[in-house]
């Protein structure tokens, strides 16, 4: 079925909740206007329906071709590059002096939410381009930039992300790709890297891989890996392509999903390149901190993975609800002449709306910390910068977890809407849920991003943030109390159940969090046995929150007059999602707490 992007509630997420206005008005963004915002949006979704959603079936049955150490994509693939970097889709958030357009990076989500919902496999290309040229701006030296970053941009080269070892998976520590320096200031790099998105392909004319490797007199772990940059062919000082470099694509991976994602096995160091034996390397900042640089692309990429969870959500939705408007089996439970669509069955409107509450509400909190990541970095006011950023960098993991995991769950339940047809791969619904199962694992399993949240940004600020975020979600239940106290039946009830619930769940999540610090220093198996269900309680409950903001827009909108059915689904999706999806935070939370006791009881004994 066609792909239809979800416009309308792009724009509510963005202008209700994310505080669009308020993002447009902060330093360096005065020439984005909200009717600029639009346009870009109408083209977006003109551009990813025509030329990149055609390519999802395709990019699944026709996956890229390993021939002798090149990789020719799926067809269309290479055209839809084209169109896509010639749009100037790749450069919306990276700055206009290198070419780039400059926008919040809330206003570039829901393009980049967008192209990762029509076809996610073509998405990893540019997302994982977006990370290096960042990583690059950031760290990279200006005659770095000047070489690399234009055409990175500009489409006529991509990026890569090369960690993985066959020894080294998540324990970056093992690293063992080797960098010799030369006498003229290169590197020579050999070794093996594994799981490349996008490690090799025909879609652009070079490939720069941002590589972890270690230098012969490093220290041992973490603290000696060095972050170097190999481009596939050799840049000369003008940007112009020179001698193919040592670095060659042994095999392509066969997946569960996204098969129209090269994932390349590389070589470097084999002898074969034009430049002589060893891959040409750039170093990348100083000496033995490429795993800190690193994880400036690796937070970047979180976000967007996030995005995808939320993407592939919306695409099983989509392909889910369109089924069951025409699928025709069974009579109405309260009776009817014949068979009705399949949509009007009680436990199928369920599926449907868990669907798409869990999607909408994912999109709402990643679009509300997108914008805290604008704030973050261009408010005027030195504490709203570091408030915001410090909410940004707690939510990511939030925003990659929940969401993916969301993703799985949604895609699962588009499969369980089709019943036996879903099961079959030619009605396509077999497909997202193939390709959302990688989504909770790379860039950081669920778990990582649980430790990261817990470690670094629950216990390092003492559960500031989180507390802060906890007292913002009161001032809307306080506002959910006040409309409820207005409304007449049968929407007061349906408020009082959001007020009540809401009331719980936040309960819950500061319990949670209470729980996280109090047995940090205590024990610290029961905190980290907790970290997922942790994730997943504030990933609920946020996502409540802004369900909640939205019912009361709507309520609003509606009191003022609005006929337009979007504010009424829209509630009605929000009550949903509070009478079906905010009750699993007194259980994830129940499962943090208990956390200690299934510690002190052993629970690992027969495990470990």
């Amino acid at each position: 079925m066609p792909y239809l992007t979800p416009l309308q509630d792009f724009r509510f997420a963005l202008k209700e909740l994310a505080g669009l206005d308020d993002v447009l008005k902060l330093p360096g963004f005065d020439e984005v206007t909200p009717d600029l915002v639009d346009a870009i949006l109408d083209e977006n979704g003109r551009f990813v329906e025509q030329a990149i959603a055609p390519l999802n079936v395709p990019g699944d049955t026709r996956p890229p071709v390993w021939n002798d150490g090149q990789v020719t994509a799926t067809p269309g693939y290479a055209q839809g590059f084209k169109e896509y970097a010639a749009g100037g889709w790749q450069g919306l958030q990276h700055p206009q002096a290198w070419g780039g357009q400059g926008l919040p990076k809330l206003v570039a989500a829901a393009p980049g939410e967008n192209i990762q919902a029509a076809s996610l496999a073509f998405s990893l290309c540019p997302m994982l381009t977006d990370g290096v040229i960042e990583a690059i701006l950031t760290v990279g030296s200006d005659e770095q930039r000047r070489k690399f970053v234009p055409n990175l941009i500009g489409g006529k080269w991509t990026g890569t992300m090369n960690l993985t070892e066959p020894q080294a998976g998540s324990d970056l520590a093992q690293v063992a790709t080797r960098a010799v320096r030369q006498e003229d200031g290169t590197y020579r790099l050999s070794g093996q890297k594994i799981f490349i998105t996008y490690g090799e392909h025909d879609l652009a004319e070079n490939i720069i891989h941002l590589v972890l490797a270690r230098t012969p007199d490093a220290p041992p772990g973490v603290k000696g890996i060095s972050l170097f940059i190999v481009p596939k062919f050799l840049v000369d000082e003008g940007g112009n392509l020179g001698a193919r470099n040592d670095v060659w694509c042994a095999s392509l991976e066969h997946k569960l999903g996204i098969h129209g994602s090269p994932t390349a096995v590389l070589l470097y160091g084999t002898g074969k390149g034009d430049a002589g034996e060893g891959a040409v390397g750039y170093l990348v900042g100083e000496l033995n901190r490429g795993l800190e640089y690193m994880f400036i692309m690796m937070n970047a990429a979180r976000f967007s993975v996030g995005q995808q969870g939320i993407g592939v959500s919306e695409r099983a939705y989509q392909h889910a609800l369109a089924y069951a408007r025409e699928r025709v089996q069974g009579r109405a439970v309260e009776g009817s002449a014949g068979p009705v669509a399949i949509a009007r069955h009680p436990d199928v409107q369920r599926m449907l709306l868990t669907m798409k509450a869990l999607t909408e509400a994912a999109r709402a909190v990643s679009y509300v910390t997108a914008a805290a990541h604008d704030k973050g970095t261009h408010h005027p006011d030195p504490e709203q910068r570091s408030r915001n950023r410090a909410f940004y960098e707690y939510m990511v993991p939030i925003v990659k977890g929940f969401s993916t995991e969301s993703a799985v769950e949604v895609a699962s339940l588009g499969i369980q809407v089709h019943g036996g047809m879903g099961y079959i791969e030619e009605t396509g619904a077999a497909q997202y849920y193939r390709d959302a199962r990688i989504l909770p694992i790379y860039e950081g399993t669920t778990a990582i991003q649980a430790n990261d949240l817990v470690s670094r940004k629950t216990q390092r600020d003492a559960g500031a943030t989180a507390f802060a975020a906890i007292a913002a979600m009161r001032e809307t239940l306080r506002a959910v109390e006040a409309e409820s106290s207005r409304a007449a039946a049968p929407e007061r009830d349906g408020l009082r159940l959001l007020r009540d619930n809401l009331d719980s769940a936040i309960q819950a999540y500061e319990a949670g969090v209470e729980f996280i610090l109090e047995q940090s220093a205590a024990n610290i198996r029961a905190v980290y046995s907790s970290s997922v269900p942790y994730l997943m309680l504030a990933g609920v409950v946020h996502g409540g929150w802004q369900m909640a903001r939205a019912v009361l827009v709507c309520r609003k909108r509606l009191a003022g007059g609005s006929t337009d059915p979007f504010h009424r689904e829209k509630m009605a999706t929000g009550l949903f999602y509070a009478a079906h999806i905010l009750p699993r935070a007194l259980a994830l939370s129940a499962a943090v707490r208990a956390g200690v006791v299934a510690d002190a009881c052993g629970a690992d004994a027969n495990i470990a």
